[in-house]
C-alpha cells in the first residue's frame, strides 16, 4: 500500500518537473501548446509520470498565464519582468495550484515548488520561491481550514 502511494507522489512529482519543462520552452519559443504537450509525449517516456495532472498544468498555466501573473505580483520584491524564466514558470504552476488545487495541502505544493527551484532554478532561487510562495499561501488559503483539529 505504501509503495503505490509513494509511486502516485512520485508520478505527481515527475508531472510538475516535465510541466516546467514544457512551460518553459513556451516562454522561451511562443510555441503552440498542444505541439509542446504532443512533442513531449513522443520524445519522452511518460509510463511513470502522472500524464494527467503534466497535460492539465501545462493547458491552464499557459492558458491562464495572465491572471496567474497578476495574482503573483503583489508578493514579489523585484518586477514580474526581472524574474528569471524557471522562477517564472515555477511560482507559475504553484500559484495555479494554490489557487485551484485545494485537495492538495499549501505546504505539499510549496514543497514542490521549492525542490523544484533546487533542482532547476539559479543558486537561491528555492529561498526566494519559498518566501513569496509562503506569503501567497497566506492571504490565499486558510490555513485553519486543513486542520483536522478545527471545530464546526
Amino acid at each position: 500500500m505504501a509503495n503505490k502511494t509513494e509511486n502516485k507522489y512520485e508520478f505527481r512529482r515527475r508531472a510538475r518537473r516535465r510541466a516546467l519543462q514544457a512551460l518553459y520552452q513556451w516562454h522561451l519559443t511562443g510555441m503552440e501548446v498542444g505541439e509542446i504537450l504532443a512533442q513531449f509525449r513522443e520524445q519522452q517516456d511518460f509510463s511513470n509520470v502522472d500524464t494527467e495532472l503534466f497535460a492539465t498544468l501545462v493547458r491552464k498555466v499557459s492558458a491562464g498565464q495572465p491572471d496567474i501573473d497578476k495574482k503573483i505580483e503583489p508578493y514579489l520584491d523585484r518586477p514580474l519582468s526581472q524574474l528569471d524564466v524557471i522562477e517564472h514558470v515555477i511560482l507559475s504552476i504553484a500559484t495555479y495550484e494554490l489557487l485551484h488545487s485545494i485537495e492538495i495541502p499549501h505546504p505539499v505544493i510549496i514543497d514542490e515548488a521549492v525542490n523544484l527551484a533546487k533542482q532547476f532554478g539559479a543558486e537561491q532561487g528555492h529561498s526566494f520561491i519559498n518566501g513569496v510562495l509562503d506569503k501567497a499561501a497566506k492571504d490565499w488559503r486558510d490555513p485553519a481550514s486543513f486542520s483536522p483539529f478545527t471545530s464546526a
